[in-house]
This record gives structure tokens, sequence and C-alpha cells, in this order.
């Protein structure tokens, strides 16, 4: 089996993995639904208040919460990616065994992990959004080129988030536990990606910064390209060096990890 073939068949198996999940997934339709009517009364009281908040209108500030529910567990910005299981076999030792797979190491997780990433899409991203296009007036743009450069986007913003997580994965090589870390990377995704609020609301140099911080790779900028509100060319070249970058670090630190680290448990 040629190397793509390989991580095409751990991909479709990382969806298939997923989508056994039936009773989960529909817990999971139901809590985003819901929290997702939350926030949508409470932006809307909020651009009552502010119209044109953040350069949205009220419509587009509902389209960006559903995109938020949307993307949560697609981007695993809560965290349930494969970056618990990953870490978990390097705290028991298991991963000698993916270290000997004739296989990259960084490649079969990000492979297991895209499989993961477009069944959350498909199973618990699309049916909220759908709810809630269809509850309250939202931003639908009727143009199919930006509808396929807003999944251009998509694509780019789940190779940045695996990025951050495998490096989060990777610290279990130090750390006996890596909950602390774990958290803290949830923390600073919940708030850097957008996920509270749009990034464009922040003021002044807080603003500038979380802009210029990977996780805005997440919601905000495929939000961004949907709404009309950043170039998509643009747009993908900041994806992009951010994906390269963190891949990259991910593959230097796994390389450092598995040539001087003694495996937790092996």
């Amino acid at each position: 089996m040629g190397a793509g073939r390989l991580y095409a068949a751990v991909a479709t198996g990382g969806f298939r993995r997923y989508a056994t999940y039936r009773a989960a997934t529909a817990a999971g339709v139901f809590t985003n639904t819901v929290f997702g009517l939350i926030l949508v009364y409470t932006y809307k009281a909020l651009w009552d208040e502010r119209p044109h908040l953040g350069g949205y209108d009220q419509a587009q500030a509902v389209t960006y919460v559903w995109l938020g529910q949307a993307f949560l567990s697609t981007l695993a910005i809560g965290g349930g990616g494969v970056e618990d299981e990953l870490m978990e076999r390097i705290r028991t030792g298991d991963v000698a065994i993916d270290l000997y797979r004739p296989a990259d190491l960084q490649l079969w997780w990000l492979a297991a992990d895209l499989g993961r990433a477009f069944f959350q899409l498909l199973g618990r991203g699309v049916v909220p959004f759908v709810i809630g296009a269809l509850c309250f007036p939202a931003y639908l743009p009727a143009d199919a080129g930006r509808w396929a450069a807003f999944f251009v986007a998509v694509l780019l913003a789940m190779l940045v988030g695996f990025g951050i997580r495998f490096l989060v994965a990777l610290s279990a090589f130090w750390l006996l536990d890596g909950t602390g870390v774990t958290q803290a990377a949830w923390l600073a995704g919940f708030f850097c990606s957008g996920m509270l609020l749009p990034l464009n609301v922040f003021p002044g140099v807080l603003g500038e910064v979380v802009r210029a911080l990977p996780w805005s790779s997440l919601l905000q900028a495929p939000a961004d390209v949907l709404l009309g509100q950043a170039d998509p060319l643009g747009t993908y070249a900041f994806q992009g060096a951010w994906a390269v970058a963190l891949l990259g670090a991910g593959r230097l630190v796994q390389s450092v990890a598995t040539r001087r680290v003694v495996v937790q448990g092996g």
C-alpha cells in the first residue's frame, strides 16, 4: 500500500470510528444547538446596543455564533481530538508500537484527526448550523465561490488546530501528567479563537495580538471569509504560514522526544 493510500485509510478509519458513537453524536448536536440558542440571544442583545460591532451586522453575528458551534468539536477547540489518545499512549509507553509502524508518527495522527474532524463537521456541525439559520435571520452568501473559499479556510483551520494539539500531546514525553498543559491549551483556544466573542471586537493592542496568534485561524479566519470580511488569499497565507510553522515545530519536537526521552512506562 502506498503512503497516500495508507494515510487515506487511516483518515477513513478515524471517520468510521467516530461515526459509531451515534448516541454521543446526537447528544452533541443537542448540546451545540442549545448553547447556540443561548449565545444567539446574548449576541442579539449586544448587537442591539452596539450595531455593527466588530464590523458585523446582526445577521452576520448570528451566523458567526452557529459557525462557532459547528467548529467547536470539528476543530476540538474545547478538547476531544486525537491528542488525548496520543498522550495516553505516550504515558503508558504504547507509543513505542506507533514508532515501529512503517508510517510517520505525525502524519498518522494527522490523518486520524482529519477523519475525526470531517465526521464532527458533518455529524455535529451541520445540523445546529441549519437549525440556527432556520430559526434566526442569518447571513448566508448566495455565491458558491464564497462557500468554496470558506471550505478551503476550514481545511487549513483543521491543519492549524492539529498542529497546536500535536505539540500539546508531545509534552507528555516530558510530563507525567499532561492535564495542566491540555487545560491551558483549551483556555487559550476558547479565548484566542473567537469562541467567546469575535476577535474583531477586541480593542487596541489586545485585538492585534489575538488576531496574530494561530488560534485565530480556527474560527475567526474561516468566519471572516464566509462573511465577506477578509480576502481569502490573504487568509490562506496567514493560516498556511501557521500550519507550516506548527507542523514543522511538531516534527522537530517529535524528533527530539523520540531520540532523547525515555517513554513513560516503557
